[in-house]
């Protein structure tokens, strides 16, 4: 079988997805740093989009790779397009055509949709912080089903409870995309 085709770029959310605040200190997200080093290693290029003023995006970062530029949208209200776009300007990026957008906010994954991006929604991205740690296994079981339902409403393509699943939610959509799906 012919490999599947490589991506684009990857498009991800700051809060929630790429980090969380646990006490108010940011961390990376369980999983983060490892899918931001693995795609680093295939060269495919990565950015962050959140709607936040530069200096929150600073703070935020900090627990983040040097590397990984980030797009901080001001002006460009979800769910529009255009901080996709931007985004993928950014990075220089030449199509859209294998370019995936990976969060748990559905503004911007709505607007990754509306970009015409693949999307992938995190059910269970604030894993760390108080609010889900305080919660029984069946209330978190209860709020990652609700979260998946919501997601797929939306209409994302994949979802994912945390991004340690990353790799094997791209290897789904590099195989749909081999048998000439479209987002």
């Amino acid at each position: 079988m012919p490999e599947a085709p490589a991506f684009t770029a990857v498009l991800f959310g700051l809060r929630g997805c790429l980090v969380q605040a646990a006490n108010g200190v940011p961390l990376p997200t369980p999983g983060a740093l490892d899918s931001l080093e693995r795609l680093r290693t295939r060269q495919v290029p990565c950015i962050w989009l959140d709607e936040l003023t530069p200096a929150q995006g600073k703070r935020l970062t900090g627990v983040l790779p040097d590397w990984l530029p980030g797009h901080p949208v001001n002006g460009c209200k979800w769910p529009a397009p255009n901080a996709c776009w931007q985004a993928l300007m950014n990075l220089e990026s030449q199509c859209l055509d294998g370019c995936v957008l990976v969060s748990g906010e559905p503004r911007l994954l709505q607007s990754g949709l509306n970009a015409g991006l693949w999307t992938v929604g995190l059910a269970a991205g604030e894993q760390a912080s108080p609010q889900w740690q305080a919660l029984s296994r069946q209330e978190q079981e209860r709020a990652r089903g609700k979260a998946t339902l919501a997601l797929f409403g939306l209409g994302v393509h994949s979802v994912i409870d945390h991004l340690e699943a990353l790799d094997a939610c791209l290897a789904d959509i590099a195989q749909r995309r081999h048998k000439g799906e479209k987002p």
